[in-house]
């Protein structure tokens, strides 16, 4: 195996070192663009040649390349927004590439006029189908918890998400189950980033660079994951000077500190620089001061996340970090259901390659990260799920003046053990060694207002000895500078599946499942040909600029799921001890469904000065079938199929120097479906089989269900608002005072009801907090 990845690593080198050579009587530009200030990448810079079609926008590394120049004499323009516009004469000769690094200057005086921002210049350039693309100025407009700002809080407001709740609750994404999410930390996969309580995520808003959401209809740089992506890249840390903060507050403390440990002097000199973030909830001790009127018990939930880089920046570009990460999170008698924690930790590192005099960039990764989880209860039998193991890629983009050809390599080792006890006292221990080979390659052709981008992937999964060939296609037409069509599908496929069943209203225990082959042989009539999770995505979609600050976006989509796989929960039998006749759903440790997800979400954004609007409407339908032992085929609405949602937020400043800060969201939505009892009687279980005495065994209570999912809760409505005070200091140091209200008008929202007591289980009720941050 071996010896396949060698020989496939020297292919794509040889095919990066033969494009290289085309085009060699055409003149080249290419460089980095960074805030002077920090020495961070400047992202979507506007770089361009004044008075010619010749131009390129800086990546998220701040790199730009503008290549097949005709040799001559030009003026080179660069622009950001808020920043000074630099001006360069040139003179380009014949097979001359030329290497510029750039720092920016914010600008001292605030021109009225109005630059096209970043984000426009993206929208006119990229396919962006079904892609949100978040900064923590944007995380930091909704109102935070205790003075923390987060990527979860934001993720609630993204169009297509639905989250089930604040404790326990997970996050879905246009009919994707949790599992079927790939989250991703400077290309590392991390397998569970969010808390048990759903107001936080593992990740440090203020290290954040930028956070790609993809609801659907990724291209085929992503794989291994059948519903969305959500790629976070941090930053390498301030090059120039020490910055940093430290924050309080009712909910938790956190530290984040970033400086370099060789200053940059020059932008075409090396560097290197560092970044380390620690935070931790407090709140199962805090909650027993502050919050004791939602629960005597107080609010069992505590984390604590760990995070440290340090990155090595060449004079010419090209870095190397080294990263790792320990997050923490533990639950003690949640609900007086159950003990639950998990520990997650790994490290590795990525680079990014500037060769020569090539126009290609190569990017690449080796991480190594481990996951453990495990639950116990006294109602519900324990299960505890382990994954670990190894990733590595290596990625080739390379430039065609406007076009782009990007392709790579990806490997993924990994063993995942899974312990559990189903209601019938029937064990499900299954343990497994697995490696996954992705090979892809996209290309972005641009043609006038029409922006093409195919992609094809090919993905192997050893485990499983089944092999997927996925086409994707993304298209943009601008019809207008500010109206533009865009469309988006592909085919998908994972073999991660979870340890809990989608049927699960609340899923604290979050585990993993890879290559199950207990699995039936035929469903819904036809046998089965491969063991794998696949999907199909078709997304079709609009993007309006409404005069020069609001902008509206609206997306349909249908991901049709052909077939996924879910832990059985019908098993009754050991298969070596099965009855003859007994069916597969009746022995079997896995069943397989299938189902649909179909609606349209609506964005309206509006950002200028004092002033930040963001509206968000879905529509959403999610659709499920199962087989019975019988043979019937039964169709359900899983738990998270939320029909209306509503997100609408305000965010406005005030104040001589912008010092008050005030923000508000309000989210309503439809109930999510639950199974209602009919009945209750008295279980049976007769442990010494026909020796058993039914006249004097103690019976279990047995319930009797009525249609599954067949119920649907009451709406859900929630205020959430949030002041800020700045105090300055100096022009780099500030203290925030921050004091936010969840739930402003305290309406009872329902969870869930015990559906053996009736006791309901509400949100979160009105919970002030307070929060006091110090930036350096």
């Amino acid at each position: 195996m071996n010896k396949i990845y060698s020989k496939l690593l020297l292919l794509l080198i040889f095919i990066s070192a033969g494009i290289t050579g085309i085009n060699a009587q055409d003149a080249a530009i290419r460089g980095f663009v960074y805030e002077e200030a920090s020495g961070e990448p400047a992202m979507f810079a506007n770089v361009y040649l004044q008075g010619t079609n010749y131009g390129a926008s800086s990546d998220d590394n701040g790199y730009f390349l503008i290549s097949r120049i005709a040799p001559g004499s030009y003026t080179l323009i660069v622009t950001y927004l808020g920043y000074d516009t630099i001006s360069m004469p040139l003179q380009l000769k014949a097979g001359q590439m030329i290497d510029k690094r750039f720092n920016l200057k914010e600008s001292a005086v605030k021109l009225e006029t109005i630059t096209v921002s970043a984000e426009r210049i993206a929208a006119r350039t990229e396919t962006k189908t079904s892609v949100v693309k978040i900064t923590p100025k944007d995380i930091k407009q909704i109102p935070s918890v205790g003075g923390q700002a987060d990527f979860a809080q934001y993720l609630q407001v993204v169009p297509g998400v639905v989250f089930t709740g604040d404790q326990g609750g997970q996050f879905y994404v246009r009919g994707g189950s949790p599992i079927q999410n790939k989250v991703m930390l400077d290309g590392m996969v991390i397998y569970n980033p969010f808390h048990s309580i759903g107001l936080f995520s593992v990740f440090e808003t203020d290290l954040i660079r930028t956070a790609d959401v993809y609801t659907g209809g990724f291209n085929a740089e992503f794989g291994g994951r059948i519903s969305s992506v959500m790629d976070i890249t941090y930053k390498d840390g301030n090059k120039k000077r020490f910055s940093g903060a430290v924050g309080v507050s009712t909910f938790g403390a956190r530290a984040v500190l970033e400086g370099p440990i060789v200053k940059q002097k020059a932008p075409d000199k090396g560097s290197a620089s560092f970044i380390l973030s620690v935070k931790n909830s407090y709140l199962a001790e805090s909650s027993e001061i502050f919050y004791k009127y939602i629960d005597e018990d107080g609010l069992p939930f505590n984390f604590f996340d760990i995070y440290g880089k340090v990155s090595i920046n060449a004079g010419n570009g090209s870095k190397i970090s080294f990263f790792g990460f320990n997050f923490n999170d533990n639950v003690n008698n949640y609900k007086s259901i159950a003990d639950f924690g998990w520990n997650s930790f790994g490290g590795g590192t990525n680079f990014v390659i500037i060769p020569g005099k090539s126009a290609v960039l190569i990017e690449g990764l080796i991480a190594y990260s481990q996951y453990n989880g495990k639950i116990s209860s006294e109602t519900l039998s324990p299960r505890d799920s382990e994954i670990g193991g190894f990733m590595a890629n290596l990625h080739f983009t390379y430039f065609l003046g406007k076009n782009q050809l990007t392709y790579g390599i990806e490997m993924e080792g990994y063993r995942t053990e899974y312990r559990f006890e189903n209601f019938a006292g029937t064990t499900i221990d299954q343990t497994e060694n697995t490696t996954q080979l992705g090979i892809f390659a996209k290309y972005k052709a641009t043609f006038g207002r029409f922006i093409f981008e195919p992609g094809l992937r090919f993905q192997w999964y050893a485990s499983l000895a089944d092999i997927s060939l996925e086409p994707r296609l993304a298209l943009k037409y601008n019809v207008t500078n500010s109206f533009r069509l865009k469309f988006a599908g592909g085919m998908y496929s994972q073999n991660f599946i979870a340890a809990t069943s989608d049927r699960d209203v609340v899923n604290l225990f979050y585990g993993f499942l890879s290559g199950p082959e207990n699995l039936p042989k035929s469903f819904d009539g036809e046998d089965l040909t491969h063991k794998l999770q696949k999907s199909n995505h078709l997304i079709l979609g609009a993007e309006f600029d409404i005069g020069k600050f609001i902008n509206l976006n609206v997306e349909s989509y249908y991901k049709n799921f052909p077939q996924l796989t879910n832990i059985n929960r019908f098993k009754i039998y050991n298969e070596e001890e099965a009855p003859p006749g007994a069916s597969d759903v009746e022995t079997k440790d896995f069943i397989i469904e299938k189902g649909d997800a179909y609606g349209f979400d609506i964005a309206l954004k509006y950002d200028y000065k004092n002033l930040y609007l963001w509206f968000v409407y879905s529509l959403g339908f999610v659709n499920r079938q199962y087989e019975t032992a019988s043979g019937e085929m039964v169709s359900y609405t899983p738990h998270f199929d939320r029909r209306h949602n509503i997100n609408a937020i305000l965010a406005y400043t005030a104040g001589a120097k912008n010092q008050w800060e005030f923000s508000a969201r309000w989210n309503f939505g439809t109930g999510f479906p639950f199974t209602q009892v009919q009945g209750f009687y008295e279980y049976l279980t007769l442990p010494g089989g026909i020796n058993s005495d039914y006249i004097t065994e103690n019976g279990q209570l047995g319930v009797i269900y009525a249609e599954l999912f067949g119920g649907r809760l009451p709406t859900y409505h929630r205020l959430d608002v949030d002041v800020k005070y700045n105090i300055y200091f100096s022009d780099r140091t500030k203290m925030i005072i921050d004091f936010s209200v969840i739930n402003v008008y305290d309406r009872k929202n329902v969870f869930y009801v015990e559906l053996l007591t009736g006791d309901v289980v509400y949100q979160l009720p009105v919970m002030p907090s307070l929060g006091l941050t110090l930036n350096f």
